[in-house]
C-alpha cells in the first residue's frame, strides 16, 4: 500500500505537492469515492484511482539528463509555439523538466515522469549543488566575489552563500568568465546575484547538477540516468 498523492505523483500527471492539493480540493476519488485525506493508502495494482475525472495509469518510472540548447523553453508546452526541452527526448512516457533554466540558458536539466522524484530534488530544503559558468560584463574584484559568497540581497530575499572563481578574464573585451555554485533555486537567481554586484551576464551554462555532469555531450542530446545515479541523487537530497 501507497500514499494517494505518491501514486498520483508517479503516474507522471503532476508533482507531489500538486498531488495533494488535487485530493484537498476534492479533485481525486479512489474505487468511486471522493477522497480528501492526504493520509489514505491505495493498492497501485488493484484500486482505481481517477484525477479530475481521468483515471491514471501508473508509468515505469524514467529518468534523464538532458543537455539543453539555448533558446528552448524548460516546460513540456509552449503556447507561442517555441521549442521546449521534451521535443528532444522521444519516450511514451509523460515527462516533464526537475525545475527550469531560462530560455536564454543552456546546460544540464533533468527529466522524469516521476512526480516524488522531481518533488524531493526541487525541495527548498534540500541542497544539491548545482554549478554554473558565466560570461560576465567587466571583471570581478576578490571583494565583490567575496560579497557573493556571503550571499546578497534580492527582491526575493537574500542568498544563500555561493562558491565563486574566476576562470578567466578578456580586458581587451573587459569580460570574465565565473564559475558559481549554489544550491538554491530562485528564479534567474545566478543572473540576479552578478547583476547586483555590477557583473551583466552574458551567456549563463549550467554544467553540472551534484555529481552529474556534461562532459562528452552536445546541445540538444541527452541520455537516460543509471539506476546507481537516481539512488545517489535521492540520497544527496535528502542527507
Amino acid at each position: 500500500m501507497e500514499r494517494l498523492q505518491k501514486v498520483i505523483a508517479q503516474s507522471g500527471i503532476t508533482s507531489r505537492r500538486k498531488a495533494e492539493a488535487l485530493i484537498t480540493d476534492g479533485k481525486v476519488s479512489v474505487n468511486g469515492k471522493k477522497v480528501t485525506e492526504l493520509g489514505t493508502k491505495v493498492d497501485p495494482a488493484t484500486d482505481k484511482v481517477v484525477v479530475n475525472g481521468v483515471p491514471i495509469d501508473r508509468e515505469e518510472p524514467v529518468y534523464f539528463l538532458l543537455y539543453k540548447p539555448t533558446g528552448v523553453i524548460s516546460s513540456v508546452s509552449d503556447e507561442f509555439g517555441r521549442k521546449v526541452v521534451t521535443d528532444y527526448i522521444d519516450v511514451a512516457q509523460r515527462i516533464y523538466p526537475v525545475g527550469r533554466l531560462d530560455s536564454d540558458t543552456s546546460g544540464l536539466l533533468l527529466l522524469t515522469n516521476d512526480g516524488d522524484f522531481a518533488n524531493i530534488l526541487m525541495h527548498p530544503k534540500y541542497k544539491i549543488k548545482k554549478t554554473y559558468i558565466a560570461k560576465v560584463e567587466g571583471m570581478p574584484l576578490r571583494e565583490t566575489l567575496k560579497k557573493l559568497e556571503r550571499g546578497v540581497q534580492l527582491e526575493d530575499g537574500k542568498t544563500a552563500p555561493a562558491q565563486l572563481k574566476v576562470k578567466k578574464t578578456d580586458p581587451k573585451k573587459n569580460t570574465a568568465i565565473v564559475e558559481i555554485s549554489i544550491h538554491e533555486g530562485k528564479n534567474r537567481q545566478v543572473r540576479r546575484m552578478l547583476e547586483s554586484v555590477g557583473h551583466p551576464v552574458i551567456k549563463l551554462k549550467r554544467e553540472n547538477y551534484g555529481f552529474l555532469h556534461l562532459r562528452g555531450m552536445n546541445a540538444g542530446e541527452y541520455r537516460e540516468l543509471k539506476p546507481h545515479e537516481v539512488k545517489q541523487l535521492r540520497e544527496m537530497a535528502v542527507t
